[in-house]
């Protein structure tokens, strides 16, 4: 159902329930993998979101602020989560320490929101919207890699056993990957009306960038220092459309 501010829908029961069983088989798929349930605040700073340059240039033109507090000016602006890197990353570094504390695989279900765009459609382009992201940490980018991997085919489990709706599974080309990131995977669906793809869902290998500019780092087992290979990895609410 539509809303009085644009881009933003009510999720009725029987749109809700598809999501609501998508939930379940995700988490049931996940615990195989070693994933655990958690969540992190809304809100992050400016300080935070802008630490990596080529992330935050990516979501700049989508970040919604809060700049007051009644009729009070905040000193300094808040972020509304567009994603979860900048807000995640920096625990990620107060417990990793050692190799012993890999890998780390966290997932979260949240709300998003990202403002600035034309033609906000229900489902597919709205500017909240609910989702999974999953966050890992690894020892090595094989690791790293082996999850985006498995998180890829769970998003194809998805789309094709629980939703009848096929998809076709690739990479990113370096233009559209994200922001920050090493390399991105996607599964991608067709819409006949249209004659173009959509994007379904994608899983991100990030290599080192992230653990090099939150300072993730550990001890390997010859007590040498190293940086964590990182994936994340995320599906929305646009699979109800």
């Amino acid at each position: 159902a539509y809303y009085d501010i644009s881009g933003c829908y009510i999720l009725r029961p029987w749109s809700y329930k598809i999501w609501d069983l998508i939930q379940q088989w995700f988490n049931e798929q996940i615990l195989k993998l070693g994933v655990e349930n958690c969540y992190f605040p809304l809100f992050v700073s400016k300080d935070r979101l802008e630490k990596e340059k080529d992330h935050v240039e990516g979501f700049a033109p989508e970040v919604a602020w809060v700049t007051k507090s009644g009729e009070s000016d905040l000193a300094k602006h808040i972020a509304i989560r567009p994603t979860s890197e900048t807000i995640m990353y920096p625990a990620f570094a107060d417990w990793i320490k050692s190799h012993r504390d890999l890998p780390l695989k966290l997932n979260q279900w949240s709300n998003v929101v990202r403002w600035e765009f034309k033609f906000p459609t229900p489902f597919l382009r709205s500017r909240e919207f609910l989702w999974q992201e999953g966050h890992t940490a690894h020892a090595s980018y094989e690791d790293a890699d082996t999850m985006v991997m498995q998180a890829l085919d769970l998003y194809k489990q998805v789309y094709q056993d629980l939703l009848c709706v096929p998809v076709v599974p690739g990479y990113k080309t370096k233009k559209e990957r994200f922001a920050g990131g090493y390399q991105t995977t996607t599964v991608e669906a067709y819409i006949a009306g249209s004659g173009r793809a959509i994007q379904g869902a994608t899983s991100h290998n990030l290599g080192q960038n992230f653990g090099k500019m939150f300072d993730i780092k550990y001890q390997d087992e010859k007590g040498e220092t190293q940086i964590a290979w990182q994936t994340s990895w995320g599906l929305t609410t646009r699979t109800i459309g």
